[in-house]
């Protein structure tokens, strides 16, 4: 799997479809690569278009952070706390949910994604269009600056002895598989919070708990809320990007 959401490739490619640089039918493929099958996305897509829609978002809600969600029913907000990820059309409202999971029999197993469709609230031009990415990623370099000194803090042993640069460099994947064309600080943006979210997963990993218990558990918040940091940056680059490529900025 590569280290991007799956929500946050189909909102960019969905969107360049959406902009006529590729047929909508590609867009699992694109978006989706590290992917055997695929379940409910092309259908929905092309539905919201013929519906009128110009864009697809994402959001990557987790319990009790539901920033940037479209409103919805307890289902929707359900679903995508598990899932931790959605995309969705702010024009017409509407939401798909994936659900990442093996398939096949024993020993000839591959990866499908099925995506559920759930009705959600429009969103108002305004207010997608509200982000400022200087202001995010600025944000996110102080949050990292701000939270490594806090997990550095924490630990009575560094994490670097744990392993934790070999597990990120096994999370991360040189190929973002993001359409071509995007501006250079919203490559950049969407790169650092990609990464730094996956520095933060290696870091949860439960391999790299220490005996110290009150040591874990502050390492695991400082985590957490670099982690979400991580989201919310990479959320307002990935929408920003979704607006270059429909020609809305």
């Amino acid at each position: 799997m590569t280290t991007l959401p799956a929500s946050v490739r189909v909102a960019l490619w969905a969107s360049a479809a959406y902009a006529g640089r590729l047929p909508l039918d590609e867009v699992p493929d694109r978006a989706l690569p590290d992917l055997d099958h695929h379940e409910g996305l092309v259908d929905r897509l092309t539905l919201w278009r013929d519906l009128g829609e110009q864009i697809v978002l994402v959001a990557l809600p987790r319990s009790g952070d539901l920033t940037g969600m479209p409103r919805g029913s307890a289902a929707l907000v359900a679903a995508a706390t598990e899932a931790e990820e959605l995309v969705y059309v702010p024009g017409v409202g509407g939401a798909l949910v994936p659900a990442i999971e093996p398939y096949g029999p024993p020993g000839d197993q591959g990866w499908q994604a099925r995506w559920r469709p759930f009705d959600a609230d429009p969103v108002p031009e305004h207010v997608v269009q509200a982000v400022a990415l200087p202001e995010v990623e600025l944000s996110l370099r102080q949050d990292l600056a701000e939270l490594t000194t806090q997990l550095a803090a924490a630990d009575r042993e560094p994490l670097s002895g744990h392993g934790l640069e070999g597990l990120a460099r096994r999370s991360l994947d040189d190929d973002w598989a993001l359409p071509r064309g995007l501006p250079g600080r919203v490559l950049r943006v969407i790169e650092l919070a990609g990464s730094v979210g996956a520095l933060a997963d290696a870091g949860l990993d439960p391999r790299l708990q220490v005996a110290d218990a009150h040591g874990t558990l502050q390492r695991e918040r400082v985590l957490h809320r670099l982690r979400g940091a991580a989201a919310a940056a990479l959320v307002a680059a990935t929408n920003v990007a979704a607006m270059h490529l429909v020609g809305w900025r």
